[in-house]
């Protein structure tokens, strides 16, 4: 459970630094050059501490995907992105893959003989 609120807080962090990267207009703007390297930094740092627990395909698998997600919905309300039926569907298509990787993993770990 630990692993999952690490990973929570590297997303959120991720999504963050993408944010501040987007208002630090190409690092032209100090504050929101900082957040870039505090959001990422803690990001990174909290998904070392996921991967000592959850495997590293599915933990970025969500990462990214959960990310990516968020990321798209953050860029409609902040900025006006059309979010249209392509970008709904591709939304969709890595959250439905997220569950495909969390499930395969599950069903296979519970398949493999033990010694």
């Amino acid at each position: 459970m630990k692993a999952y609120i690490f990973l929570t807080l590297s997303i959120i962090s991720e999504v963050f630094g993408t944010t501040m990267l987007k208002i630090s207009e190409g690092f032209t703007i100090f504050f929101p050059s900082m957040g870039v390297i505090l959001g990422y930094g803690l990001s990174f740092y909290f998904l070392g501490l996921t991967l000592k627990t959850l495997p590293l395909s599915l933990a970025y698998a969500i990462w990214a995907g959960v990310g990516t997600a968020l990321t798209a919905m953050i860029s409609v309300i902040l900025w006006g992105e059309v979010l249209g039926v392509l970008k709904v569907m591709g939304i969709l298509f890595i959250i439905g893959g997220v569950v495909v990787l969390n499930t395969t993993e599950n069903n296979e770990t519970a398949r493999e003989p033990s010694n």
